[in-house]
């Protein structure tokens, strides 16, 4: 408020006053930012403390960077190289077991040393994931890779366990595995006649494509330029450049209503597209089932099908269309992207 503003309402040492307590006020909002800054770890880290209190009050702090103020280690996040910069900074802070940091206001910790990491992930501790909002939406809210750890999460664990890699089932998509490597050979082999040279990582995200595509939902496409799975690749495509991206939402509150990166408006989008594709085929699957009978589909587990899977557990767990989209949908995308980082390591080894 200018001084000249404020002496239309009030007399001029009134306004002086007022004037005074704002800048001392603002003052004091700096200085308790920067001091918070400064704490190991960053800003949130501290503001966590303080909310916890004496429960955090003797421990002692776990090491990390401070970052810059307010938007913490965002620098690291920003750039392609993430997992680097933050080994790095482990290494320079001696934090390698555990190393403290705030992004925003999330408190984040990572280990960079393999006891403790295995210790954190075999611990129902850390079982709950933090919920980004693109992981939300493009998981339907409800998928297994983001459920919050309870009975849920451990029945729809159990259903994929049991059903999707049992080992008969496994066994009997045997054959058709092996047509995929036929095929992936071929290609290898037209690529370098025609090009003299091959990009072996899309030959294998096709190959996979194509695995997972009839492991999970009992269809094979042609992938590729012209191929009638041109839509899936998209998809699958679209989902994972959602998953990856820095979303400054996820870390300011102050920003979420804003989708100033439009994250929001495109994974809700995608869920669209994604619903009418894996529901179409869940619809073909139960006008099979009507037409060949449920109990004909109940014995023939070598069709290595999920969605038959799901179909006949859907009473016995009470699971709603939507459920079976988000996990037909995250079984895909996981098993996917799973199964192409073991065969790129299996090439470059």
């Amino acid at each position: 408020m200018s001084l000249e503003l404020c002496s239309l309402f009030l007399p001029l040492p009134t306004c002086s006053t007022i004037l005074t307590f704002d800048v001392l006020l603002g003052v004091m909002f700096l200085v308790a930012i920067f001091g918070y800054w400064l704490v190991p770890g960053g800003l949130a880290w501290a503001l966590s403390k303080f909310r916890q209190g004496k429960s955090l009050a003797n421990k002692p702090a776990i090491p990390g960077p401070s970052g810059f103020p307010v938007v913490g280690l965002v620098s690291a996040f920003t750039g392609p190289l993430t997992h680097r910069v933050l080994a790095k900074l482990a290494h320079t802070f001696d934090a390698k077991p555990l190393m403290a940091f705030s992004l925003g206001f999330t408190p984040f910790i990572i280990s960079s040393h393999p006891d403790t990491a295995k210790e954190m992930l075999s611990s129902s501790a850390f079982a709950d994931r933090p919920i980004k909002e693109s992981a939300y939406e493009l998981l339907f809210h409800r998928a297994m890779g983001f459920a919050p750890y309870g009975e849920y999460w451990r029945s729809l664990r159990r259903i994929s366990a049991t059903h999707m890699f049992s080992p008969k089932r496994i066994a009997a998509s045997g054959k058709f595995r092996t047509e995929v490597g036929a095929q992936m050979v071929k290609d290898i082999m037209d690529l370098m006649r025609r090009d003299g040279e091959v990009e072996v990582r899309k030959v294998l995200h096709f190959g996979s494509l194509n695995n997972v595509m009839m492991s999970v939902f009992g269809k094979s496409y042609v992938f590729g330029e012209g191929g009638d799975g041109c839509e899936l690749e998209e998809l699958v495509s679209e989902g994972y450049e959602l998953l990856g991206v820095f979303n400054w939402s996820d870390h300011f509150p102050l920003l979420g209503r804003l989708d100033l990166q439009g994250v929001r408006k495109r994974c809700r989008s995608l869920v669209d597209r994604v619903n009418v594709f894996v529901g179409k085929i869940i619809v073909e699957h139960r006008e099979k089932r009507a037409a060949v009978g449920e109990d004909k589909v109940k014995d023939n587990e070598s069709s290595g099908d999920f969605v038959d899977v799901l179909l006949d557990l859907e009473k016995e767990n009470k699971l709603e269309h939507s459920d079976m989209v988000a996990v037909l949908w995250v079984s895909f995308s996981h098993l996917n992207h799973s199964h192409v980082l073991s065969m790129i390591h299996m090439h470059s080894s």
